[in-house]
This record gives C-alpha cells, sequence and structure tokens, in this order.
C-alpha cells in the first residue's frame, strides 16, 4: 500500500480509502434495525484493513457506523484514520456535539479522525456550527474538521467562520465522468493544503462498463493485467497529490481489485489519452 499526507493534517494515510454508502434501501433498512449483506460488507472493509488501506468513510445517515467499529476493534486504532459526517439536520451547535457523541457510540471508539458537514444547511448560521466543531477538537472527540458537498463560495465562508482550527479536508463527487471540481476547487484546495476525499470515483459504475478497450490495452502494455476500476482510481491518485478516491467496499472481491490501483502510476501518455477519449464521450452527452 502507498501513503501520503492527507493535506495539513500531518497525517499519512493510504492513498486509496474505503466508503461505506452502500444505497438509499441500505439506509431505509438500517434505520429499522435491519443491515442486509452485513458480514460480506465487514469481510469487505477486513479485506482493505488486512492489505494496508487505513482509511474508511462513512457517515451517521449511512447506518454503516456500527459495521465499521465492528471490523476496527480487530485491528489498531492510532493506525486507522477513521472519518464520519454529521448530517445538515443537525448543525446548531448542540445537536452537533450530540451526533458526534453518537457517532462515538455506533464506532465504539474514543475519538474521530475527520468529522465533516455532510451538506451544507442555509437554515443555521455556520459559524454556529463551525463553533460546535472547534469545541469538539478541543475536547478531544475529533482531531479534524471538513466538509462535504460545500461549493467554492461555501468553503470560504465555512473557513472564515473557524476562529482556532483550519479545514483540513473537503468531500466530493470527482472521476473521469465528472471533473467539475477541477475548475475551482482542486485548485483552492491545493493552495489552502487541504485533501480531498472522492466519492464515486468509478462513476457509479459507468467507467467500469464504458472503458475503451484499446485503452485497457494500452495501460496494460505498461503496466500489467489492469482493470477498468483500477485505472480509473489510479488516475485520480496519479493525477494530484492531494485527491484520496474512496470507492465503496460492500464486496469484497471489488476491495481487492481497487488494491491493484496503487504501487504503479499512468504515464503522461496514457493520462492524455484517457482524458480525450472520456471528455468527447462528455462533450457528445
Amino acid at each position: 500500500m502507498e501513503y501520503r499526507l492527507l493535506g495539513k493534517t500531518g497525517v499519512k494515510v493510504s492513498v486509496i480509502g474505503m466508503g461505506t454508502y452502500y444505497d438509499p434501501l441500505w439506509i431505509a433498512a438500517s434505520m429499522i434495525g435491519l443491515m442486509p449483506s452485513r458480514r460480506r460488507k465487514a469481510q469487505a472493509l477486513r479485506v482493505g484493513l488486512e492489505n494496508g488501506i487505513n482509511l474508511i468513510d462513512t457517515a451517521e445517515i449511512y447506518g454503516s457506523e456500527p459495521i465499521v467499529g465492528e471490523v476496527i476493534r480487530d485491528f489498531k486504532r492510532d493506525e486507522l484514520f477513521i472519518a464520519t459526517k454529521v448530517w445538515p439536520s443537525h448543525l446548531k451547535y448542540d445537536s452537533v456535539i450530540k451526533a458526534a457523541q453518537g457517532s462515538l457510540r455506533r464506532l465504539g471508539v474514543k475519538y474521530i479522525d475527520l468529522y465533516q458537514i455532510h451538506f451544507p444547511n442555509r437554515r443555521v448560521h455556520i459559524e454556529e456550527t463551525m463553533r460546535a466543531m472547534e469545541y469538539l477538537v478541543d475536547k478531544g472527540i475529533i482531531r479534524f474538521i471538513g466538509l462535504s458537498n460545500f461549493n467554492l463560495d461555501q468553503i470560504i465562508e465555512a473557513q472564515q467562520a473557524l476562529k482556532k482550527y483550519e479545514v483540513a479536508a473537503l468531500q466530493l463527487p470527482y472521476s473521469l465522468v465528472n471533473r467539475r471540481i477541477e475548475e475551482d476547487i482542486i485548485p483552492y484546495s491545493k493552495k489552502e493544503n487541504m485533501a480531498i476525499l472522492c466519492y464515486y470515483p468509478l462513476g457509479h459504475g459507468k467507467l467500469i462498463r464504458e472503458f475503451p478497450r484499446d485503452l485497457i490495452e494500452l495501460v496494460r502494455k505498461n503496466h500489467g493485467d489492469k482493470t477498468p476500476a483500477q485505472i480509473a482510481l489510479n488516475w485520480i491518485i496519479s493525477k494530484h497529490e492531494n485527491t484520496f478516491p474512496i470507492p465503496r467496499a460492500s464486496n469484497p472481491i471489488h476491495v481487492e481489485e481497487n488494491l491493484g490501483a496503487v504501487g504503479w502510476r499512468l504515464s503522461n501518455e496514457e493520462t492524455k489519452a484517457i482524458e480525450e477519449w472520456f471528455q468527447g464521450k462528455i462533450n457528445k452527452a
């Protein structure tokens, strides 16, 4: 496994993480105490952890925090980087603190490495939310503050609301078929030394289904037998030094495949050919 610094945190994490958002039906089922395929999902996380992935992303709304907590009990806590999120209906001061404490219980941990605001909520002043986030850092409940699904103006506003700490990481969709954040957020994140956790790095499976055969063969010629998923994830790792793809970890076979995305880098020629093909497809859509 490869590791690199997660932005300004000073902490090294695996260049690829594991996401635990499964689907809306799973969330609905988890709310009534059901967890379909729980054993398989737990095994998927174990496969990643046993092979050096130490970055896991979850959220209070996902219903997956208990599974993450169950799995990480068998590993050294200080070697893991656990990220979770607070839902936008819980962004008032007392609600943020209560939500974080709930995540601690479900995860079975004493602290959260990265606590992220899942979505902005214009009905709650960001200053109030960030005051609570800083309280959580002061108390050792969380280590770092993150934002998810914020646009650039909202990111800047959130940063300005902090008095003692800084935004350490952002979480946004990013893939070969969704490169919108390259226009403003990625340049800004590099300037501010923020990490970006990239969700939907496989474009909802679109990249696996549509990756052209000639490009797969081009990569295989230089790097050995690589799959579309491995190529798509490697593109994110290779493209920027501060991006960390977090593909969904629900199937052990897929997690094992994703491990093959590290330990090599796409060449400039390969990157250009891949980007041009997918950009042409986007332009035709």
